[in-house]
């Protein structure tokens, strides 16, 4: 039962890549076969050997296959993976960079504010900052904030 059954099966599998070709008989109706009448013309549809579903046959680009389809997802994956380590960089930049915008702000506003701003020397002695240091500081910390915030 098997044998016949797979006997069959190949017998239909050869018709499959037979030629087909569309003829018109004297009447005017249109006829398909595998072999037209010799004193007819006729037009090849497709040609013997060539699968239904070819791309030649049809003017149709054949299905991709699985590797194909598979490479296509993998490469679209890694697109994906790409913008979405750019967008948490770019996130990460913007923290920072509003980070030191307001280091920079809070920097500025104590310079500014201050009456008297203690800093320490090479020796560790406490020293009074002077006008002309701190107006040098104040134009360092407006110039950060530019850098930082705008």
């Amino acid at each position: 039962m098997k044998f016949s059954l797979t006997i069959c099966l190949l017998l239909i599998s050869f018709n499959s890549y037979a030629g087909v070709s569309k003829w018109i008989d004297a009447d005017g109706k249109v006829h398909y076969s595998d072999m037209p009448p010799a004193d007819i013309k006729s037009t090849t549809i497709r040609k013997a050997g060539a699968p239904e579903n070819s791309s030649q046959a049809s003017g149709v680009a054949a299905p991709k296959t699985l590797a194909e389809r598979e490479a296509d997802w993998k490469k679209s994956q890694k697109a994906k993976e790409e913008a979405a380590q750019k967008e948490l960089k770019e996130q990460e930049a913007a923290s920072i960079k509003q980070n030191n915008c307001e280091s920079a702000r809070t920097n500025l506003t104590t310079l500014e504010n201050s009456p008297a701003i203690a800093t320490y020397n090479s020796k560790g002695e406490r020293t009074i900052m002077d006008d002309s240091i701190r107006k040098q500081r104040i134009d360092e910390a407006r110039q950060a904030v530019n850098n930082f915030c705008n």
